[in-house]
């Protein structure tokens, strides 16, 4: 069976009560440490997240991602902070990506930096009110922004999407996006509409970019997935079959793909069929997949 789903590992407490108090922020900022991320990735050391020491926020509002052993834990934007600052920092690692960063720490490493990249994207992209277009404050020491014009208080959003094995007579649904290699494939997978449930988005999602009619959809485990916000709801559904096509240009191909084939290409002894790579839902759904068919003779 498969393992923990990456990115899913932050162990602190996420302070909620803590964060409303601006002394004790300031206290947890004297005595915490920060995790530090930028538009090019984390930074590393040693297999860890680089931590700094008693952070300041060099006229930043601090980001406070929560208490780990009642010490404050922060997330820190690299690409804020004055040259000088960021330039000692850069010497204790290096930069690497966060899909890198989700196979090469451990799993509560690569949930600490999932949920810190997650906060800072959102605060880089949402510096202005979008009622009024002022510029917006840090609230609740990075849990909202407050906009001082208009009083609005936006809070960070997650785009929830569906991801899906599609299972028929023992062959599974995948599908390759225009612009992968040849033989790169994997789950289909879509965001949920306003005013729609998950159960319906799954079912849509594979008529749409399918042409196969999906039923009985059972939902299996999420995963945060901040490329930039999404969270990933993964589901298990069955068909009664059909020809699978492309229908909305988002697929190269579609196909059913035999267990065996998978199996083979899980084991890497499949060099026709690629599949995603473990940091992802999407093998975590496929491993699942194909570890609970029955054995065929």
């Amino acid at each position: 069976m498969p393992g923990q789903r990456p990115f899913t590992g932050v162990t602190l407490d996420r302070a909620e009560l803590e964060r409303k108090d601006p002394a004790i922020v300031s206290r947890l900022l004297e005595r915490g440490q920060a995790v530090l991320a930028g538009r090019d990735g984390v930074l590393v050391g040693d297999g860890m997240l680089v931590r700094e020491e008693a952070p300041h926020a060099d006229g930043h509002e601090p980001i406070l991602l929560g208490l780990q052993d009642a010490t404050g834990v922060f997330a820190v934007d690299l690409d804020a902070l004055p040259e000088a600052r960021r330039s000692r920092l850069l010497e204790h690692g290096r930069l690497i990506g966060l899909r890198e960063a989700g196979a090469e720490l451990g799993h509560a490493e690569a949930g600490l930096a999932a949920y810190a990249t997650a906060l800072l994207n959102w605060h880089r992209r949402h510096r202005f009110c979008a009622n009024c277009g002022s510029p917006t404050e840090v609230q609740d020491a990075g849990y909202a922004r407050h906009c001082p014009r208009c009083e609005a208080t936006h809070f960070p959003r997650t785009d929830p999407v569906v991801i899906m094995t599609v299972e028929c007579d023992g062959h599974l649904l995948l599908g390759r996006r225009s612009g992968w290699p040849a033989g790169r494939c994997s789950v289909l997978a879509g965001f949920i509409s306003p005013g729609e449930s998950a159960e319906e988005a799954v079912v849509r999602e594979v008529r749409e970019e399918a042409g196969i009619v999906a039923r009985d959809p059972v939902y299996v485990a999420s995963q945060p997935w901040p490329f930039p916000s999404s969270l990933m709801l993964g589901f298990d559904a069955r068909s009664d079959g059909g020809e699978p096509r492309s229908g909305d240009g988002e697929l190269a191909e579609v196909r059913w793909v035999a267990l065996q084939a998978v199996r083979e290409a899980l084991a890497g002894r499949n060099p026709e069929l690629r599949l995603p790579p473990p940091i992802s839902i999407a093998r975590f759904l496929i491993e699942r997949w194909a570890a609970e068919q029955p054995e065929t003779d």
